[in-house]
């Protein structure tokens, strides 16, 4: 434990500050979406550019290419808030036997071609690692999307692999950062199911 904490401390320590603003940019997007405000989207765009040349630097090709995605959806998500924010928002539900065929197709599918891609493409040495984390995340994202409880399943098991990777790579403010995003993937879950359960609650009464 204490080898750990010592190795925490120095990469710490290690930490450039294209990371630091990176990660508080993140930390921003994620505190802006939860109050509902529209500047969560250029906090997320410029803190997701920031992440993807880091990724690259230290060879985590999947999970550039992921952030990549991350950017493409801010962009439509800030035009899309700024022609529909009046309309109300699609209801949150629990995911059908398809739409769990299609995430775990996503997924697994995923895995098998990023890896395949890492492998025999780019110079990287976690492929499957590294291809897990971001299939299960393009996965997760999907389901977000479409307004399903299961989303924040497969975006904490994305998570939840993504934290030790990172540290390996050195990237410990990531890892913190994606710490934080699990503990608020949780929060999301229960807040979804609880919506979920009132809304099948008004249906019966």
């Amino acid at each position: 434990m204490h080898s750990l904490l010592n190795l925490f401390i120095e990469q710490i320590r290690e930490t450039t500050w294209v990371q630091w603003l990176a990660v508080v940019l993140g930390v921003a997007e994620v505190l802006l979406a939860r109050v509902n405000n529209i500047w969560l989207y250029p906090a997320g765009i410029l803190g997701t550019a920031l992440s993807i040349l880091l990724l690259m630097e230290a060879q985590l090709y999947a999970e550039s290419l992921l952030n990549v995605y991350y950017i493409v959806m801010s962009v439509y998500g800030w035009i899309y808030w700024i022609k529909k924010r009046d309309q109300p928002s699609v209801k949150v539900t629990w995911s059908t036997k398809t739409e769990w065929i299609i995430s775990l197709s996503i997924s697994l599918g995923g895995w098998a071609v990023l890896y395949f891609l890492l492998r025999y493409f780019t110079p990287s040495n976690v492929p499957l690692w590294d291809a897990f984390v971001s299939s299960t995340a393009w996965a997760g994202m999907w389901l977000l999307a479409r307004r399903k409880i299961e989303n924040w399943i497969f975006l904490n098991i994305s998570n939840l692999f993504a934290v030790p990777l990172l540290f390996y790579k050195k990237l410990p403010m990531f890892a913190a950062l994606t710490i934080f995003l699990f503990i608020v993937a949780c929060f999301g879950y229960f807040d979804w199911k609880r919506k979920a359960v009132k809304k099948d609650m008004r249906f019966e009464t």
